[in-house]
Parts: C-alpha cells; structure tokens; sequence
C-alpha cells in the first residue's frame, strides 16, 4: 500500500511540474500585405507552399504553432491549395490558424522554441522593418531558439539587430533571392517596386547571401548557427524538418 502511495505522489508531481512547464511552440511571422501598393497592384501574398507544408510538418511532429502579422488578424495567400497544403487547411487548421494570427504586442517570445518565416513578396514590405517582430525574432535566437525561412522570407530577417547591435544575419550564410532574378522578372516591375534586394541586403548587414550562383543545387537547405534557410518554394518543408532535427 505503502509502495502503490509513493507512486501515485510520484506521478502526481510529474504532471504537475508538466503542467508548470508547457512545451515550448513554433511561430510563424507572416504578412498582412496583399499588393505592392503600386496601379497595377503586383500580388504581395503570402505563398501558400511557403507557409502550409512547414505548418503541417510542426503540427505532425505534434508542436503547437502560432501566427504573428504586423497588424495581426486575417492575412492572404496566393496559390493553390494543392497536396499537403489542401491537406493541412482541411485536417490540420491551417487558415484558421493563420487568419487568427496575433499581433505583435500579444507575442511572448519566452512561448517559443523557433521562428519561421515563408515568402511570398509580402514580407519585404511590412516584416522586413517590424522593429516588434524583429525583437521577437531576436529574443527568441538569443535564448537559443532556431530561426527558419523560405524563399523571400530571409527578407524578415535580413535586418534583424540582436542586443549587442549587430545583425542576426552577420557572418552566417543565409539563402535568399538573387539580385538577377529579382531585376529580370515581371513579378514585381523588374525589382523597381521591391523596397532592397535580398541578396544586396544580406550582404550588406554581413551575411553570406546563398542563392543560385553560389549554391549547386538550388533547392539546398542551409544551415548556419540556428538560422535555417532555403531559395526555393519546394524545400520550405524541409527547413520546418531541419529546424526540429536541430532542436532535438
């Protein structure tokens, strides 16, 4: 009798320190963009394959996730809901989740084991100088936390300043979007709409911009001091894989 007390107060005690302790989640920053602002109104969504497969790959490893936009609310993708994005916004809460997003005062960044941010151009007009979401962003990576982004989301972090006023992105390689990409495609107007060039910005605050001059493959995953990064749409999953791999 005595033996079956001690391990229901044992058992007691573990779900207790359980409840004291929640699991940590991920938080995904997206925009609230929908055009560049310009007459012709150059689509600057958030794209769906950039942020639904890392989304269904956190929530399938059973992590919590989180929405953060600047104005919080309702935000909008572009493309198709194809695949594993279809899957996800029918089974696993996708839109829900992201039209519910939070703003950035409502955010506690001690929540938060990691940071993700998808592309679409979106992020480079509201995102790419949110001084509350880069502090978000900041203090999750300097308590150890890992930071991921796909496509044109490593224009969120590309001027991210940690505590000691350098940038997050300094002497790390972080991939992103080429200058020659941006300024012979339409999609927006050549780059004469875009605010900075990734490429140009990573550089400038002291990254290694990795893109398609510098890398073999195109589709790789970079991984560089806890930040986590790709070019292309099709790997945005497998930075979501890779940034809990590196947090196990």
């Amino acid at each position: 009798m005595r033996f079956l007390t001690t391990i229901l107060l044992t058992a007691a005690l573990l779900a207790t320190n359980a409840l004291a302790e929640p699991t940590k989640k991920v938080l995904i920053v997206v925009s609230n963009m929908v055009d560049m602002g310009d007459p012709e109104k150059h689509d600057a969504r958030n794209n769906l394959w950039e942020f639904a497969p890392p989304y269904h790959i956190f929530f399938s490893h059973g992590f919590e996730v989180d929405f953060v936009s600047p104005k919080g609310g309702e935000v909008k993708f572009m493309m198709d809901p194809l695949g594993i994005s279809s899957y996800t916004i029918k089974h696993e809460g996708f839109l829900e989740k992201a039209n519910s997003s939070f703003t950035p005062s409502q955010i506690d960044p001690n929540d938060y084991w990691g940071v993700f941010i998808g592309g679409g151009y979106g992020v480079m007009f509201d995102v790419a100088d949110n001084k509350k979401i880069h502090s978000i962003i900041s203090s999750v990576y300097e308590s150890g936390g890992i930071v991921g982004v796909g496509g044109h989301g490593s224009a969120g972090i590309a001027n991210v300043t940690l505590s000691n006023g350098e940038f997050l992105v300094k002497g790390k390689k972080v991939a992103g979007f080429p200058n020659s990409t941006e300024t012979s495609k339409s999609w927006a107007k050549q780059g004469t709409l875009l605010p900075f060039l990734i490429e140009s910005q990573l550089n400038k605050n002291g990254a290694i911009a990795q893109n398609k001059k510098t890398l073999k493959d195109k589709h790789a995953v970079i991984a560089d001091q806890r930040i986590i990064s790709t070019m292309f749409l099709p790997s945005a999953a497998l930075v979501a894989k890779e940034m809990i791999t590196l947090k196990q």
